[in-house]
């Protein structure tokens, strides 16, 4: 099956808990343009897009020799700047990869995608990653989604509380967190962009939740590499850290 697959990375400036995260410097470069490279270096899609808000992230993307597209109206979440952006642009998937996600790799887009190439009867809308977590200050810390899953690994919900509530501590399941980076059908996409958000989504602030609540399967698939996010100043210096052993 061939599919037309493109990244595109939304990319707002003025994030809640840590404004201006994106540009901040991850030992060389800010953090959208590791990002950027990083998707660009898989080799997976035929196009990487940076859609942003933010003229100096725009001006930085394109002094690095990437693409980057200017939102025209406001959004509240990345899927609604992802699918103004690509309306026009031709692909049948489109990877919504967090710009505050650098070390995004290659062995997880290509299991996302794969789910795609295995649903021949196009029953799933939407896939995601997810990984499990082994320390309780994570499982209780509100930045850190978790989700839990049906038996075929199909998304049940999505929150910032401690799910599932483990009530016998004899029986012990997994606690996932969901990382933030999804795979769209494009036309799923644009139908979450003319849809307004839902009740539980505007809850939780976890924007996946309006498909589930208008009845939509995603897929989640679990990945083995723990990815680190950059929500605040600490999860920066992680991430220093982590680049200086990997690539120093």
């Amino acid at each position: 099956m061939n599919l037309e697959i493109i990244a595109v990375i939304p990319a707002r400036y003025e994030a809640s808990r840590f404004p201006g995260k994106l540009m901040q410097d991850l030992c060389g470069k800010p953090v959208i343009i590791r990002t950027y490279e990083a998707a660009v270096e898989t080799g997976l899609f035929s196009k990487v897009y940076v859609a942003t808000d933010s003229k100096i992230i725009f001006d930085e993307v394109i002094a690095h020799g990437g693409k980057a597209i200017m939102s025209v109206k406001e959004h509240d979440c990345g899927s609604d700047r992802i699918a103004e952006a690509v309306q026009d642009i031709a692909a049948d998937i489109v990877i919504n990869v967090q710009g505050d996600e650098p070390f995004t790799n290659k062995e997880d887009l290509e299991k996302l995608i794969n789910v795609f190439k295995n649903d021949t009867e196009h029953q799933i809308a939407l896939a995601s990653l997810m990984h499990e977590m082994h320390t309780d200050t994570d499982i209780q810390n509100p930045n850190h989604v978790k989700v839990i899953t049906d038996l075929k690994g199909n998304a049940l919900y999505f929150s910032r509380s401690a799910i599932p509530y483990e009530r016998d501590v004899v029986k012990h399941v997994p606690v996932y967190k969901h990382i933030g980076i999804y795979a769209f059908r494009k036309q799923a996409l644009l139908t979450f962009y003319n849809t307004p958000a839902t009740p539980l989504e505007l809850t939780e602030k976890i924007e996946c939740i309006r498909y589930l609540e208008h009845g939509h399967k995603i897929n989640m698939v679990i990945t083995e590499n723990v990815s680190i996010g950059i929500d605040v100043p600490a999860d920066l210096e992680k991430a220093r850290k982590k680049w200086l052993l990997k690539y120093v």
